[in-house]
């Protein structure tokens, strides 16, 4: 309970309490540009996203857990058109990248591609259409570097 506890504070108040929160959050952004392509997140998708919120933060497991439980509250923002649209996420990325130039840096195009790989391979435009956003996240990681 204490630690449900503690999640749910951090979580609330991360802005103040976590280190490098803006950070924390590009990436949450990053990661959920792909999950919430289709506007679900599939199981597939939850268990890749867990693994790579451990890869990113290898030695700290909060963090980890922070970063996994940012991404799905983006989500419902988005699914539930609370305060955020996914137009207004890609854009708020773009934004970000330009001001903050180490971003990016964060840009991992190989950890995008293992979500990419939860899509049906039947589902041929949501595959498209998670391409293009992995594209355009390139382009910019490329912009940054030119």
């Amino acid at each position: 309970m204490f630690k449900s506890l503690k999640r749910s504070f951090m979580k609330m108040f991360r802005e103040f309490l976590v280190y490098h929160n803006s950070s924390l959050e590009f990436r949450a952004k990053l990661l959920t540009l792909i999950v919430s392509s289709d506007g679900e997140m599939s199981e597939c998708e939850k268990q890749k996203l867990k693994e790579i919120a451990h890869r990113i933060y290898s030695d700290d497991d909060e963090r980890a857990e922070l970063l996994v439980d940012t991404v799905k509250e983006f989500h419902t923002k988005i699914v539930t058109d609370n305060g955020l649209d996914f137009e207004h996420l890609v854009q708020q990325v773009a934004k970000e990248v330009k001001e903050v130039k180490r971003f990016c840096q964060k840009i991992d195009i190989g950890l995008l591609m293992e979500l990419h790989d939860c899509i049906d391979e039947e589902d041929e435009e949501e595959r498209l259409f998670q391409m293009r956003i992995i594209e355009f996240l390139q382009g910019l990681k490329e912009e940054c570097n030119a």
